[in-house]
């Protein structure tokens, strides 16, 4: 499993597979999701734009898996 961190309190699915280079565009998702292939947190997922938070574990079959992690940014 690999790590994603991002620097925001949550990211939409689509955003997160394409800001990681997991997918080339956002579009990609739509035809994985209807041939259920990407699964959250061990649920089937079903909305592309599906709110991602710390933790959360998003599989794909036949590409990985990868778990979201958010990185604190110091206050100054």
């Amino acid at each position: 499993m690999e790590k994603i961190t991002i620097h925001t309190e949550n990211i939409q699915l689509d955003q997160l597979l394409k800001w990681a280079g997991i997918l080339e565009s956002g579009g990609q998702i739509k035809p994985m999701l209807e041939d259920e292939l990407i699964k959250v947190n061990g649920r089937l997922e079903t909305a592309k734009r599906r709110r991602l938070f710390d933790g959360d574990i998003v599989e794909i079959k036949d590409f990985g898996c990868w778990k979201v992690a958010v990185e604190k940014q110091e206050v100054q």
